[in-house]
């Protein structure tokens, strides 16, 4: 017996429904595939992709900013031993990132090589003064000389400061802090990061992605080798990760991030801390570790950088990395601003530091499918060592050995505006309208097809009601 044509409609309009709820949930893991398909076609380093157009050009602006502790009492540090006072002085803000990749070359191995310029522009509207400004700070030579002459020629370095006029510390312009002067006692250039205008950072080798994409960005070799050679340690030498401005796409918040950066000569990782929003992006916030810097007592793995165990109180000292085996012997500590994460001694041999997880920090905002970061914030602080001396007479009064804080800066970017509307419009709008269909048709397939269920099931009841009692 045929149906009457009621129910065979609604016979149809379920079957209707289910096809449609059934194409929603096809396009389900297509559109996944389609959405990684084009993700790892683009993110390919290669010309003619987004990833290289945006990996060879300087994208957005990076600024650096400065902050320089100021001595207010080296008289008294000078005479007495006091524990020197000082005081934050800044920012002052340089643009610097802002020249191409160079020398890009395309290697048979599915890697890309090139060198990173360096350069910075001055920008007195983010500055809170000149760069004339002057500022009390420690002296580099006499410290840097303190550490590297030996202590057998200490008289004879004794002679070299007074014949110079030199002391423990000196009064100078924010730019001869940073790019270098002339100085007495070593008759040569001395600054915080002299030479820098004109010089490279490199020569990098990366994985360019194609063939596995899972490997674009990661470093494979740098300076030409596939490891460093400034700790004596395998562990420690491993140069792991990217440079930290994209990762490979499909980032898991479960895993860490690793990373290697040149500025501390060593790798790192970032766990991940939350999710934010980044005009209208959805952005994964990753942030160093607070075990990064911490001593081989509490991090096993930190065993091989602690290079000095008189210095780091036998390699229990927490928050600050030795690097003066990449920095030519100069007694160079690398911290968090204001010694976060640090051991209680460093803030107490030196007074005015205040340590604050919101401004001191290292963070990057990644975004999670295609693995570019969107936003970052490299906060590092730069510090030297010198200790007590009885034949120095400007070091005869230091009690002890001290990692005297010299500057402090944040190297951060952004997307802007322009890019962030071009980001959500050629990805991030088609992944949502994708999602929109998806949800639609499966959406509304069910609906179809429980509402005729339900028709044909009221429309049966009331045709023959005694087969319902």
């Amino acid at each position: 017996m045929g149906c009457s044509i009621w129910r065979c409609g609604l016979i149809a309009g379920a079957v209707f429904g289910a096809a449609v709820a059934i194409l929603g949930g096809i396009l389900i893991p297509l559109g996944n595939s389609i959405i990684r398909g084009t993700v790892e076609k683009e993110a390919v380093i290669e010309p003619g992709t987004t990833a290289y157009d945006n990996w060879v050009a300087t994208g957005a602006k990076v600024y650096r900013q400065f902050w320089f502790f100021d001595v207010k009492n080296s008289i008294e540090v000078l005479q007495y031993g006091a524990r020197p006072v000082v005081v934050e002085k800044g920012p002052y803000t340089y643009i610097t990132r802002y020249l191409p990749k160079e020398n890009v070359t395309f290697n048979p191995n599915q890697t890309v090589s090139f060198l990173l310029p360096m350069g910075a522009i001055f920008e007195p509207s983010m500055s809170v003064g000149p760069e004339e400004d002057k500022v009390t700070s420690l002296n580099l030579a006499v410290a840097g000389a303190y550490s590297l002459v030996p202590k057998v020629l200490h008289s004879l370095l004794e002679n070299m400061i007074k014949t110079s006029n030199s002391s423990l510390f000196h009064r100078r312009t924010v730019r001869e802090l940073l790019w270098g002067y002339t100085d007495p006692l070593l008759k040569g250039l001395v600054g915080l990061f002299a030479p820098y205008n004109g010089t490279y950072d490199g020569f990098y080798t990366v994985h360019n992605g194609k063939g596995d994409i899972s490997k674009v960005g990661i470093i494979d070799r740098w300076r030409g080798e596939k490891s460093l050679r400034f700790w004596d340690d395998k562990y420690c030498n491993m140069i792991n990760g990217t440079d930290a401005s994209s990762f490979p796409p499909f980032v898991d918040k479960k895993k860490p991030l690793y990373f290697f950066s040149s500025d501390i000569c060593r790798s790192v990782s970032a766990g991940f801390q939350e999710s934010q929003d980044l005009k209208g992006i959805e952005v994964y916030r990753y942030t160093l570790q607070p075990n990064t810097l911490a001593s081989p007592t509490v991090n096993p793995d930190n065993r091989c950088f602690c290079r000095d165990p008189q210095t780091t109180k036998n390699c229990t000292m927490a928050g600050v990395l030795d690097i003066s085996s990449c920095q030519n012997g100069k007694p160079i500590y690398i911290s968090l601003p204001h010694f976060l994460f640090g051991s209680e001694d460093l803030r107490e041999t030196v007074l005015g530091l205040h340590p604050s997880e919101e401004h001191h920090v290292t963070y990057m905002d990644v975004e999670p499918t295609t693995g570019f970061t969107l936003r970052f914030a490299k906060r590092i602080q730069v510090n030297m060592m010198y200790g007590p001396s009885k034949v120095i007479t400007v070091l005869k009064k230091v009690k002890d050995y001290t990692i005297f804080p010299l500057v402090w800066l944040n190297e951060t970017a952004a997307l802007d505006d322009a890019t962030a509307d071009m980001f959500k419009k050629e990805l991030i709008s088609r992944i949502n309208l994708l999602e929109i269909i998806q949800q639609a048709l499966l959406g509304v397939g069910v609906a179809i097809l429980a509402l005729c269920l339900i028709s044909y099931v009221c429309s049966k009841k009331r045709s023959n009601p005694s087969r319902f009692v």
